[in-house]
């Protein structure tokens, strides 16, 4: 999602146009879902399961060596990132199990379906707090009625498309070959969260147009 800039006071912000936001969100869906799971397959047909693990750890380092020799600073998000990967990749080559490798991130998108369904009705809910770290809405236009339902309707939103996401993982992780679930989960989990991604732009636009014929 774009970050945009806080409107002066008494105005109501836009959202850039949609073939904007496509711009800024392609590449990086590209580069965080996509590429990763191209880079993994390409080691699993080359070398077997372990040349995958060790092509994914070296795609994630190599990541943050790019940032080192550009000078950019490397967010700890990314090595938190790194640091577990390595765990797993650890852990998975010592049992040679592809489950234990995926197994992880499975299990951490049902705790964040947890976090969003759970928060839905709190008044600060997992949404809101999300949008706040990207967007910076400025804070009475938080405060107003329309937006905290639609915080509550995007928790619903994603907490229910990240349930179904950690679902199929789960069931093609524990019923299918690897490459089967490399395969679908990618591209059925794309589908999935554009369409939720979709309806949260939608329904933003909504309550903006909302907010202004109450200006």
């Amino acid at each position: 999602m774009t970050v945009l800039a806080a409107p002066p006071e008494g105005h109501v912000f836009e959202l850039p146009k949609l073939a904007a936001l496509l711009r800024h969100a392609v590449p990086r869906v590209v580069e965080g879902m996509i590429l990763p799971v191209a880079v993994f397959y390409v080691g699993l047909v080359v070398s077997g399961f372990a040349g995958g693990v060790v092509v994914a750890v070296a795609w994630v380092y190599g990541g943050v060596l790019y940032r080192l020799v550009r000078g950019r600073s490397v967010p700890g998000a990314v090595l938190l990132a790194a640091g577990m990967v390595t765990v797993r990749a650890v852990l998975a080559l010592l049992a040679d199990s592809p489950v234990l490798f995926f197994l992880q991130p499975t299990l951490g998108v049902f705790c964040a379906s947890a976090g969003f369904l759970g928060t839905a009705r709190v008044r600060r809910p997992l949404a809101r707090r999300v949008a706040e770290d990207l967007v910076p809405l400025p804070a009475h236009v938080m405060e107003e009625p329309v937006m905290r339902r639609f915080f509550t309707r995007q928790s619903l939103v994603w907490g229910c498309a990240q349930l179904g996401n950690a679902t199929l993982s789960l069931w093609l992780l524990l019923s299918q070959t690897i490459e089967t679930y490399l395969l679908v989960r990618t591209s059925a989990v794309a589908v999935l969260l554009s369409g939720a991604a979709l309806l949260t732009l939608l329904d933003f636009r909504r309550c903006l147009r909302a907010l202004r014929s109450t200006s």
